[in-house]
């Protein structure tokens, strides 16, 4: 049963038609005041007598999912351990289900205000009273909260005491919380048995913390700055602030655990090693079509993917789907794809590398990040399309996160002119819609070498390696269209901007190292992540492991990026991760 209701789930989604992309999404996010105003296209019963009855059959999973963000990955992980999906559709579906999970994305307010218009929230809150069996998910557990201080104050459902509100950064950590950090189990929560010291994934600017008042419901903390409540559990309801989907094979066993909750499943032996925030190894695979119309995985030198052959043919290393599967295997804590093929006039247009992410996050349980040709489009027949909607249907697809080049120079061309956030660019809409954490900004400097900082207008940094004629200083020229063309603004004044409009993490490239294999641009990467106060993630230059532990030991990055190294087996991600550990830098094992 389970593998039926699984098939047909998939071949809903796969035949998913671009003319209704409007429209496929059961919420529609439209601008309303200081929040966001949800739409709901199917007619929501009123709940006229909050009875509990418990029909759904053992193997199907209840999933409350409201319309905002990546919940692809939840179900691949609730399929893939064996279990059927049913979409409540209704407050009675809440009330009726036999087990809920509810996996929160997006801003706090714009979900409490489509729980409370569907008469969702009342039917949670009955259902979870009733100590039925509940997993919220990030937002899933912030929502059961009193109140949050994000747009706010805004209410929350109320049912645990307390607060949620935004990381302080003031103290040197970086907001949002991006990546793999321990727990402190404080209580036996039983669907924690198999984390013990092992990383789980984190994504997250809000947080609630724990108290007297909400003591009996904390099971775990984490500690980022402060102790934060990471989980909570009291009888059959449980919530988490990390993503289990998200968080490999440990986070799979927290899931595995809250489904079958009366197996006796033996608890595995603590093997992990984590202590704290980790540094993330990043494998970035750039995909596009080469001469046959094939999607293969690529790399360039300095930016030139073609071989230099008399073919002159795409540099082809590898097929999309596949890397990334062994990329996860191997460990990378994330895996990035950038799409970097013809389809500029209408990326939604991109099939094949829509069906790479569905396909990808079928089995790969890490967080996914897509970029390329993210910004507003008009297609053939004169249909308009926002960048909100590029986003989205990248979101629907399976990305956890979306990488804005070109467009996000621009906007920070315009804000720094005038001064104005006008909520019109792709940086600002998705964010606002999505939360920061799911935007990154991928910056393409190349270095300009000046005999003198205060020649130029733009930041500039005394280097380590001299310019061609003894220039002992550079600014970090910003470029657009795959660093074809330069840009009049430099890589701090841009990464600056960026972080005002919303970006939520900084992916930093430079094209002088690009495929060089002479390590990281370490002076451009300590310039950008001194600058800013979100994460930063170092890219373009690893040619050895040596290269990853100087970066994360002389800059701030939060992660490091490779994609030839890896691609050709020059370097081995477990072998970056074992060179990490052994010189005492945080890594997930």
């Amino acid at each position: 049963m389970a593998a039926a209701a699984a098939a047909t789930t998939t071949q809903m989604d796969n035949t998913r038609s671009l003319s209704s992309i409007s429209s496929t999404s059961s919420l529609l996010f439209t601008r309303t005041n200081e929040f966001y105003k949800i739409q709901n296209r199917v007619k929501f019963k009123s709940p006229r007598a909050l009875s509990i009855r418990a029909t759904s059959s053992d193997s199907v999973v209840t999933l409350l999912d409201y319309g905002a963000g990546n919940v692809r990955s939840v179900r691949n992980a609730i399929r893939h351990l064996g279990f059927g999906i049913k979409d409540v559709q209704t407050p009675e579906d809440i009330l009726n289900a036999n087990r809920l999970i509810f996996p929160g994305v997006g801003a706090f307010a714009a979900a409490m205000d489509v729980l409370n218009k569907t008469g969702m929230a009342e039917a949670l809150c009955a259902y979870i009273e009733k100590d039925r069996p509940f997993l919220g998910i990030c937002l899933g557990l912030q929502l059961l909260f009193q109140s949050s201080e994000e747009n706010g104050p805004v209410n929350g459902l109320g049912l645990i005491p307390g607060v949620v509100g935004r990381f302080d950064s003031s103290n040197g950590f970086r907001v949002p919380q991006i990546g793999w950090n321990a727990l402190q189990i404080t209580k036996d929560s039983e669907i924690l048995d198999d984390v013990g010291d092992h990383h789980v994934y984190f994504v997250h600017s809000y947080r609630a913390m724990p108290s007297d008042d909400n003591k009996e419901w904390v099971s775990s903390t984490c500690n980022y700055g402060d102790n934060f409540i990471a989980s909570v559990r009291r009888g059959n309801v449980h919530a988490v602030q990390f993503h289990p989907e998200k968080s490999g094979d440990v986070g799979l066993s927290v899931l595995r655990r809250f489904l079958h909750p009366k197996t006796n499943i033996p608890k595995k032996p603590t093997e992990g090693k984590a202590l704290k925030l980790a540094k993330r190894v990043i494998a970035c695979l750039d995909v596009r079509a080469n001469d046959k119309g094939d999607l293969v995985v690529t790399k360039g030198d300095q930016y030139d993917v073609r071989e230099h052959t008399k073919e002159n043919e795409v540099r082809n290393l590898g097929k999309p789907v596949e890397l990334a599967r062994q990329y996860y295997k191997e460990g990378a804590d994330e895996i990035s794809f950038l799409n970097i093929t013809g389809f500029r006039d209408f990326p939604l247009g991109d099939l094949p590398m829509l069906q790479v992410l569905r396909l990808t996050s079928e089995n790969v349980f890490v967080p996914l990040t897509v970029g390329g040709g993210i910004r507003d489009f008009t297609d053939a027949n004169g249909r308009h399309y926002s960048s909100l909607e590029v986003a989205s249907e990248y979101f629907r697809s399976g990305a956890d996160k979306i990488s804005i080049g070109s467009d996000a120079v621009y906007a920070a061309e315009d804000y720094l002119k005038t001064g104005v956030k006008t909520g019109k660019s792709s940086l600002e809409q998705i964010s606002r819609v999505y939360g920061n954490q799911a935007v990154v900004v991928s910056i393409d400097p190349r270095r300009v070498y000046i005999t003198h900082p205060n020649d130029v207008e733009f930041k500039a940094v005394r280097v380590t390696d001299l310019g061609p004629n003894g220039e002992e200083y550079a600014w970090y020229q910003c470029t657009v269209n795959g660093g074809r063309e330069g840009r009049p603004i430099g890589a701090y004044e841009l990464a600056k901007a960026v972080e005002d409009l919303g970006a939520g993490e900084i992916l930093l490239n430079c094209i002088d190292c690009d495929g060089q294999g002479k390590g990281f641009d370490m002076d451009l990467i300590k310039l950008i992540s001194d600058a800013v106060s979100i994460p930063v993630i170092a890219s373009s230059g690893a040619g050895a492991v040596e290269h990853f532990s100087d970066v994360f030991r002389k800059t701030n990055a939060s992660a490091a990026l490779a994609a030839g190294i890896f691609h050709r087996k020059e370097v081995p991600i477990q072998s970056v991760k074992e060179h990490l550990y052994k010189e005492g830098i945080e890594v997930r094992i």
